[in-house]
C-alpha cells in the first residue's frame, strides 16, 4: 500500500511540474490540472525538496525552467507516457472507442475537410470526445511537444525528428485567375507563367503561403498600386481576385466551395501537378493509437481516391 500511495504521489508530482512547463505559470499549470494553485505549488516544493534542485527559475515571468529542470522534465514526459500505455491496453481490449482526442488542424484544411469527418466521427463513435483547435504549423508542433494536442493534420514532411508522420493523401494545387488576367484563356497554367502575375498570398506563418512561394519562387505577392493584403483565409483570397483581379492557388478540396461561375476561373497546373503532401502527424511517443486510427480512417473514407495516390506529382516542401 506505501509503494502504491508514493508512486501515485510521484507520478502525480511529475504532471504538476510538465504542466507548469507547459503553460509558463503555476496559476495556469493549476486550473488545467484542477487543483489550487497552492496545492500544486506545495507538491512541485516537495519533490524539488526530494531531489534537492530547483526545477523553476521563480524569479522570471513567465516561469522558466532551469537547466537542470528542462532536464528532468523532458524525463518526465517520458514516464508519464509511458504510465499512460497501460490504459492503452486495457482499452484496446475493448470494443467501443472512448476518451478524448485533441487534434490540431491548418486552417488551409480544416473547412473543406472537417465538417464530414466530424459527423462521421460523432455518429460512429458517441462516447468519443473531439477537442480540434485550428493553428498554423508551427504551434501544432509546438503543441504536440508538449502534449497539449494528441495529433495534427497538416503538411508534411516537416523533417522534424520527434514527429511520426502518417501521409493520409496527397491534393493538387490549382489556380484562380481573374477573367482581366493574360492567363485566363489558358487551358492550364505553367508555374513560369505566373511570374508577372500579381499574387494573392496567405499570411507569414501559414504553410501553404511556403508552398505556394516555392511554386512561384519569383513572383510578386499580395500588391497592387498602394496595398499590401495580409490574411489567413482561403476565401478572402478567392474574393480579392473576384474584386481586385491577379490570381490565387486554392487547395483541390476547396472547390467545392466555388461557385459554377467562379469554377471558370479555375486553372490545373502542367504535369507533374504541384502537389501538397497532408498527414496525421502525432509526438513519436503518442500512445492513442485506437483513437487515431478510427480517425486515420474517416479521413480517408472521404478522400477521393486519385487523392490517396502520389505517382506523377511533385509534392511541394514547406
Amino acid at each position: 500500500m506505501f509503494v502504491k500511495s508514493t508512486l501515485a504521489m510521484t507520478l502525480v508530482q511529475l504532471e504538476y511540474v510538465v504542466a507548469v512547463d507547459t503553460y509558463r505559470s503555476f496559476v495556469g499549470a493549476a486550473e488545467k490540472c484542477f487543483v489550487t494553485q497552492p496545492t500544486l505549488s506545495m507538491q512541485i516544493q516537495k519533490l524539488e525538496e526530494m531531489l534537492n534542485v530547483k526545477l523553476f527559475d521563480r524569479s522570471k515571468q513567465p516561469v522558466v525552467p532551469t537547466e537542470i529542470g528542462s532536464q528532468i522534465i523532458e524525463q518526465a514526459r517520458i514516464i508519464l507516457q509511458e504510465s499512460q500505455k497501460i490504459k492503452e491496453i486495457i482499452d484496446s481490449q475493448q470494443q467501443e472507442i472512448v476518451g478524448e482526442i485533441r487534434i490540431g488542424i491548418i486552417p488551409t484544411v480544416a473547412p473543406y475537410l472537417l465538417p464530414q469527418v466530424i459527423a462521421a466521427m460523432m455518429d460512429k463513435y458517441p462516447d468519443l470526445n473531439l477537442k480540434i483547435w485550428e493553428y498554423t504549423t508551427e504551434d501544432i508542433i509546438h503543441h504536440l511537444k508538449t502534449g497539449i494536442l494528441d495529433c495534427g493534420i497538416l503538411a508534411t514532411p516537416l523533417g522534424d525528428p520527434a514527429m511520426s508522420e502518417i501521409p493520409l493523401y496527397y491534393e493538387n494545387f490549382v489556380t484562380y485567375i481573374s477573367k482581366n488576367s493574360r492567363l485566363f484563356k489558358k487551358k492550364a497554367i505553367d508555374a513560369d507563367d505566373l511570374e508577372d502575375e500579381n499574387i494573392w498570398l496567405l499570411n507569414e506563418g501559414h504553410c501553404m503561403r511556403s508552398q505556394v512561394l516555392n511554386i512561384c519562387r519569383s513572383t510578386k505577392d499580395n500588391r497592387i498600386q498602394g496595398l499590401t493584403y495580409n490574411t489567413g483565409s482561403v476565401e478572402t483570397l478567392i474574393r480579392m481576385v473576384d474584386r481586385n483581379d491577379g490570381a490565387t492557388l486554392l487547395p483541390e478540396l476547396a472547390l467545392a466551395e466555388l461557385s459554377v461561375k467562379q469554377l471558370t476561373k479555375v486553372r490545373s497546373f502542367k504535369s507533374p501537378e504541384p502537389v501538397r503532401e497532408i498527414s496525421l502527424v502525432t509526438h513519436k511517443n503518442f500512445i492513442k493509437k485506437r483513437m487515431l486510427n478510427a480517425l486515420k480512417e474517416q479521413i480517408l473514407a472521404v478522400i477521393p481516391k486519385a487523392m490517396k495516390q502520389r505517382k506523377k506529382k511533385d509534392v511541394i516542401g514547406i
